[in-house]
């Protein structure tokens, strides 16, 4: 059944008008009155509907039952992730809301290719946002992963909340992921290609990152994130 992400209140009966975007996909799809389709709001659960009125460019449903379905992780792992050239952070986006990442934080770390502001940092949040949308209708999630502005390593531990704290490193010392139990949330620190420089390493483990290995492989920077989300789901 086709799923879409209705960032709108939803109450069996309520009859609505679909976002443009939800709506240009069921016509996409040429569906017609009378199929059924499944809303989600990110407030938990989602929504049988059914398609009441095709219009030319709106799509009119009613609302039904209710189903308390959830389809998170078991630890919610924020990443907060180096961003990466041309299309690698989209895929990273993507593949990250697939495996049931709670949220992204794009890094402008020192050694990032890509540096973003003003208008292309929105327009870029924007676009991540609704990458992170599209891959949460398409593997059943119910709850899509918040994207956030970008920021650097030193804006984002001015205002960081306590928590548990990983980064990803290449460094001595490090432990290894499996040994890393627990059920809290967790925070995951990871470089861009390249890696984080030396400074900023040091700056997260003095902010009490706990130095974590995802083995003897280096992995790239776009796929180092999704062997944590993978050990953690």
């Amino acid at each position: 059944m086709p799923r879409f992400f209705c960032p709108a209140p939803l109450v069996t009966g309520l009859a609505l008008s679909l976002p443009a975007g939800a709506a240009r996909h069921v016509q996409v799809l040429r569906l017609q009155p009378g199929d059924v389709i499944t809303l989600f709001n990110g407030e938990g659960g989602e929504f049988d509907a059914t398609v009441t009125r095709m219009g030319r460019s709106d799509v009119e449903v009613e609302v039904g039952v209710h189903r308390a379905v959830e389809r998170e992780a078991s630890r919610a792992v924020h990443l907060l992730a180096g961003i990466t050239a041309n299309e690698r952070m989209d895929w990273l986006v993507e593949k990250a809301t697939e495996l049931g990442v709670a949220s992204i934080t794009p890094l402008v770390a020192e050694r990032s290719v890509l540096k973003l502001k003003g208008e292309r940092a929105e327009k870029k949040l924007a676009h991540w946002q609704g990458v992170a949308v599209a891959a949460a209708e398409q593997c059943g999630r119910n709850r899509v992963p918040v994207i956030h502005p970008a920021v650097t390593l030193s804006e984002w531990l001015k205002k960081a909340e306590a928590g548990e704290r990983w980064v990803l490193s290449l460094s001595e010392g490090t432990r290894p992921l499996s040994e890393m139990a627990g059920t809290d949330a967790v925070t995951v620190l990871s470089g861009p290609e390249g890696g984080l420089s030396p400074a900023e390493e040091a700056a997260a483990l003095v902010a009490g990152f706990a130095p974590v290995t995802l083995g003897p492989r280096v992995l790239r920077a776009e796929t180092a994130p999704l062997a944590v989300l993978a050990v953690c789901a």
